[in-house]
């Protein structure tokens, strides 16, 4: 999601390249989930080759305080 907020649009491949580690599987389930919470939403685009995009809702684009909150209280507490 912070990768989402940060860019607005992104293609499935751009988002495994920016989250190192994670698997395909792993990758998809979770934009599975988060689209079945309605916290990203998933545009397809009927071309060759297939593209297809991913953003955040305005549900999900809330949860971005929460987010900056917590990545600034981990910075101030990782040598604690």
């Amino acid at each position: 999601m912070w990768y989402l907020a940060k860019d607005e649009v992104k293609r499935y491949g751009e988002i495994k390249k920016v989250v190192s580690g994670i698997t395909h599987k792993m990758l998809s389930q979770q934009l599975k989930e988060l689209i079945a919470d309605g916290l990203v939403h998933r545009k397809e685009y009927h071309q060759i080759p297939p593209k297809v995009e991913y953003s955040l809702t305005e549900k999900g684009k809330t949860l971005i305080p929460v987010l900056e909150t917590m990545c600034s209280w981990g910075e101030k507490n990782i040598n604690s």
